[in-house]
Parts: structure tokens; C-alpha cells; sequence
């Protein structure tokens, strides 16, 4: 993999009231286990923890969803049973970010600002 090249892979389930995600780290465990619930979860998820994103999609900013916010919308603040039903019912959003493009590294180089006067 290159320099800043990364693939983010996570799981997003739209709420009523919160969108909610679960950052997933092996996406091909995380398809095997749609298909076979005997694999540990933790095979494949990046933490146990469920993110909101304040109804802004699955692109928004996330933060971690409070016990109160998971009762009201699951019906448990149970974080394994939630985190399970957003991986069964959410849908998979994978995103890929190129490798950088441009200057590494502006400070190595000299530069010229127009308007400057040398005394």
C-alpha cells in the first residue's frame, strides 16, 4: 500500500431518530459471518463501539452513541445485541482514499513570495 492510500469499510444502519455506524476492519470475515453467526465478531469489527452521526448520513461526524440514544431506538442499551442487529440490518458503505498526490513536503523545498522585499 502506498503512502496515505487506506480503504475504510463500515456498516451504517438509518435510525429513526440517529444514523449509527460500526467501523468493520476484515470485510471478507464480516461477509462470512452474515452467512455463519458461529465467528466471533471480534474477528472483524475495530472496536465495540457504536458511533452516531447526528442524522448527517453515513458521512457525517461521529461521536459515540450514548446508552440513552441506543434504548430509545433498539429498545436495549445492550451494545453486543445493537452492534449485531447494525451489522445484520445496516447497509455496507466501503470507502477508498487515494495514495497523495502532490508536494510531500512543502517545507524542503524554497519558495518565493511575491510582494516580499529583501533588505
Amino acid at each position: 500500500m502506498t503512502k496515505g492510500e487506506a480503504t475504510q469499510v463500515k456498516v451504517h444502519y438509518k435510525g429513526d431518530a440517529e444514523d449509527f455506524i460500526i467501523f468493520v476492519d476484515d470485510l471478507e470475515t464480516y461477509k462470512k459471518w452474515k452467512g455463519d453467526k458461529s465467528i466471533p465478531m471480534a474477528h472483524f469489527i475495530s472496536a465495540f463501539k457504536i458511533f452516531v452521526t447526528h442524522k448527517q448520513g453515513a458521512q457525517g461526524r461521529v461521536d459515540g452513541a450514548s446508552k440513552a440514544t441506543l434504548e430509545n431506538e433498539f429498545g436495549t442499551s445492550n451494545e453486543d445485541e445493537v452492534i449485531k442487529k447494525i451489522l445484520e440490518t445496516g447497509s455496507l458503505q466501503e470507502s477508498e482514499f487515494p495514495e497523495r498526490q502532490g508536494p510531500k513536503n512543502d517545507a524542503r523545498g524554497g519558495s518565493i513570495v511575491t510582494g516580499q522585499v529583501s533588505r
